[in-house]
């Protein structure tokens, strides 16, 4: 959340290697029928327009649906500059002009994109489908109506942009004669006249379970159907395959006919990513074919040849082994569409460089026939291959995470594309593993299990890096001057590599920390390797400073940019030297928030309870120390609770609190209740003590300037808006009951006082926004009224409502939990048209904020707190220690 336009002891807990399982109801009243015809609604209007009878192979029935002709009809415009009322223009002169004179000279004289822009947000496209692609290599975004259309291959940098010329498109042929030809694309461009364009969306469905997606066309009145089967490797507890550059296609042929089919399934797709680079010259494509352990791929390799990260781009398919069934190989489009229309023999002629002002294209066509009222598999892929990066600095030269398998001289796309057309069967038989007790349960409501595995998409999607420590690197490299003492950070960066992501597609700061406090449950929880090799990395900006000066936009004041024993708000822009140098954030001097070294500690426990690294645990009890250390000058008047200074002081960025705040307590005494249990772990007695005695003395304090008997107030300031009704005030008690610390000398929140809060919040916050049917509102007056005071208090945040709804289901509010959440998801993926792009926020009305977020990651805190509630995840009690290697697949 950013500006005014905003943006982790017990008993063993079990390893998540297998942590999906069905999850039976503890509630003392009877469960909710998930499949009744209100709740089925609004996911039955995206399909209304169907007409087909075609139901695909082997479809899954849950996932997000929606038929290739819906037209959403409410349209959204995103928050930005014009929006911001008279009064906050007013109140935040000097900042806008701050901000305007730092906007011009980084886009008009760094010729670089700001970090954030609030004059040119993302419109709302509501066209996305499921991004192809592991982490940190690039991704590449296929519509749902088919169309590529979102690009993510520089590090950080997406270009939004729907290439025309990439398509497939379906031949059949009977009896040697051409019956039937089509591109699959319900579009009609105005380019490339020449193709049959326009089929029919109403005979259409796509239906995403991520990380697969399935596409079922219905050919009228050829009695055949295609289900396009989209397969990408993304593998909890795997380090290897999910780092892949690659996507599979697997079309599933069936003919209803009385007499044998041939079908041809071309992918055409241009040299590029729909830029203006693209026609800058210098590119060629080459065909290729590759055969091993007897099997035969065979494609096109696009060579990209920019002067800055140069890329190959591949399509292939693989060649079948039952009969006489050809994959065919086209090095430009031009050609395939020729001799498609000539039924000539295919000639293999290398392409030639292209000059400047021209663009390239290239084909690949497969097929097959397929029997009377039988069905045939084609096989087809794209990988690309941009193994050595450069940030915008251009400072430092860096090494994707899949080079450790596939090289990185850039000649990779063969084997790439190899590797996944042989290999993908594997991966879903592991994806189809690990989803399917979720899938199975009748307990679970069907919207919840697409929005769980849908909302994972950003881990990709994120504008992810996964890098690998260059070979030369030593300790020191990864450490900085200061972090001696973290005595694993190397071997743990060495052995998984570096990963980071964006806070939003919007949004371009890396590992925003406040955020992934939120958002971090998706890796503790599938890739716990890579929130430890995070951990370390924020551990080590932590014990570092850097000492430069720089002016803030917020207060037009200079400090540093950061100060040593204090977490940083993120570890970098894109457009500069992530890692190197941290904090790209200045509206605010970050060093004054009171979240953030609270939320490191939260993790550090986090984490370790749920994959019992205990080296992990004594490397960060000396970092947990330090930033506690700082964080106690927050305590002005020493009774053991933090105040807030009258600043918007935390991720709510534009929301000033003052004094005593329940956000801000609540995460200081649940982060001081971690201190008590990690040092009664570690045997440190003396600061056993010393925060025993902070925690009972402030934990007074916050019950007697917070608590009015219903809720926690929003702050202690006495003004207008301090009694408002936060949606996030039992943050802390989140976090906590998360961790297995919610029993005994651990609980620090009154149980009542806490069902009573969410009570109150699931009243006024929930049902009385949106007629209930919206999520939760940040912030709600006691009568009923928004509060109106930020532009933050007055929005939903979805990563806020999923952790909100998580609270509920811990505290036993299950249908509550389920019901806020709920919102949310209607909201963003059938009502808004937001699927695969889920916002920071929106209002009840009109406007959204910042598309493509990473704090909806929360809603795996629901599935932790579901887990929790059925006895998998025990109670905190004495932790032993578990075999390092007890986390691998």
């Amino acid at each position: 959340s950013h500006f005014n336009h905003s943006r982790l002891g017990g008993r063993p807990h079990p390893t998540h290697s297998q942590i999906l399982f069905p999850v039976r109801w503890c509630l003392s009243r009877e469960a909710p029928a998930w499949a009744d015809g209100a709740a089925m609604a609004d996911s039955a209007k995206l399909m209304e327009r169907f007409e087909g009878t075609a139901r695909g192979h082997q479809v899954p029935s849950s996932g997000w649906r929606i038929c290739l002709a819906h037209e959403f009809a409410e349209k959204r415009k995103p928050y930005q500059a014009s929006d911001v009322s008279a009064s906050d223009v007013v109140k935040h002169l000097g900042l806008g002009i701050r901000y305007l004179r730092w906007w011009y000279r980084k886009t008009h004289v760094e010729k670089k994109c700001p970090v954030i822009d609030l004059f040119n947000p993302l419109p709302l496209r509501q066209i996305y489908g499921c991004p192809l692609g592991g982490f940190g290599g690039g991704t590449i975004t296929r519509g749902w109506r088919g169309e590529f259309c979102r690009w993510q291959l520089n590090p950080g940098v997406y270009h939004h942009k729907t290439v025309v010329a990439d398509q497939f498109t379906v031949c059949l042929r009977r009896k040697g004669q051409t019956v039937y030809q089509q591109v699959l694309s319900v579009e009609r461009p105005n380019v490339l006249q020449g193709w049959n364009w326009g089929y029919c969306g109403h005979y259409a469905f796509y239906h995403a379970l991520y990380p697969r997606a399935w596409t079922v066309y219905q050919l009228p009145g050829q009695d055949v159907g295609l289900t396009c089967r989209q397969v990408s490797p993304i593998i909890p507890h795997d380090y290897q395959d999910t780092s892949l550059p690659v996507g599979v296609f697997v079309w599933e042929l069936e003919n209803g006919s009385d007499e044998a089919v041939d079908v041809s399934i071309m992918l055409t797709l241009r040299n590029g990513t729909g830029t203006k680079e693209d026609k800058s010259g210098g590119h060629w494509n080459e065909p290729f074919s590759l055969e091993k352990e007897g099997a035969r791929v065979s494609g096109v390799l696009l060579h990209h040849c920019s002067p800055v990260n140069p890329y190959t781009l591949a399509i292939s398919a693989r060649e079948q082994v039952e009969g006489p069934i050809p994959s065919r190989v086209f090095p430009t489009s031009q050609q395939y569409w020729k001799e498609r229309d000539q039924d000539k023999a295919n000639v293999i002629v290398p392409g030639s460089l292209t000059e400047k002002g021209e663009v390239t294209a290239a084909a690949v066509c497969a097929t097959c026939t397929v029997p009377p009222r039988g069905h045939r598999t084609l096989e087809l892929g794209m990988a690309w291959d941009m193994p050595r990066i450069h940030f915008g600095s251009k400072e430092k030269l860096h090494l994707r995470r899949y080079t450790r398998y596939f090289g990185s001289a850039g000649d990779a796309c063969p084997a790439l594309s190899h590797y996944a057309l042989t290999h993908y069967e594997q991966w879903e038989e592991k994806i189809e593993s690990w989803q399917r007790p979720i899938l199975e349960s009748s307990h679970l409501p069907p919207w919840y299990k697409s929005a769980l595995f849908n909302e994972l998409y950003f881990v990709a999607d994120g504008g992810t890096l996964w890098l690998e420590l260059p070979p030369e690197a030593c300790a020191e490299d990864v450490q900085g001057p200061a972090g001696t003492g973290l005595s694993q950070i190397f071997p743990v960066l060495r052995e998984y590599g570096r990963f980071a992501y964006l806070e939003g597609q919007e949004y371009r700061m890396y590992n925003t920390y406040d955020v992934h406090f939120y958002a971090s449950f998706a890796l503790a929880m599938l890739w716990p390797k890579l929130e430890i090799s995070l951990q370390y990395d924020i551990a080590a900006a932590v014990l570092n400073e850097d000492t430069q000066p720089r002016l803030y936009l917020m207060n037009g004041q200079m400090a540093q940019v950061k100060l040593k024993n204090v977490v940083p708000h993120d570890i970098g822009d894109p457009e500069d030297e992530p890692w190197q140098r941290v904090n790209a954030y200045l509206i605010h001097d970050t060093a004054g928030w009171k979240d953030l070294n609270l939320k490191f500690v939260l993790q550090v426990y986090r984490d370790y309870y749920l994959t019992q690294d205990t080296a992990y645990l004594q490397d960060m009890w000396p970092v947990c120390q330090a930033v506690m250390d700082s964080e106690l000058k927050f305590d002005t008047d020493d009774d053991g609770l933090i105040e807030n200074s009258g600043f918007a002081d935390q991720t709510y960025d534009a929301w000033v609190a003052t004094g005593a705040s329940a956000y801000c307590g609540s995460l200081w005494l649940a982060a001081v209740c971690v201190m008590c249990k990690v040092a009664g772990i570690v045997g440190d007695s003396e600061v056993l003590q010393k925060y025993s005695a902070i925690r009972r003395k402030g934990s007074e304090a916050f019950e007697r300037l917070l608590w009015n008997g219903k809720y926690y107030n929003y702050d202690s300031s006495g003004g207008p808006f301090s009694s408002t009704v936060m949606s996030d005030q039992c943050a802390g008690q989140w976090f906590l009951r998360a961790s297995g610390l919610d029993q005994g000398e651990f609980q620090v929140f009154p149980r009542s006082h806490v069902v009573s809060a969410l009570k109150t919040i699931f009243e006024l916050n929930v049902m009385g926004f949106g007629n209930g049917t919206m999520g939760a509102v940040n912030g709600m007056r006691p009568d009923g009224s928004l509060d109106t005071s930020s532009v933050q208090s007055s929005e939903a945040w979805v990563g806020v409502v999923y952790a909100l709804a998580a609270t509920m289901i811990q505290e036993g509010l299950v249908q509550e939990g389920f019901h806020t959440a709920e919102g949310c998801y209607r909201t963003v993926w059938e009502r808004l048209g937001m699927a695969f792009q889920t916002p920071e926020a929106y209002c009840q009305r009109k406007l959204f904020r910042s598309l493509a977020y990473m704090r909806p990651l929360s809603i795996w805190s629901m599935q932790l707190a579901l887990e929790s509630r059925a006895g998998q995840a025990p109670a905190a009690a004495a932790p032993r220690p578990v075999q390092e290697n007890s986390l691998q697949p």
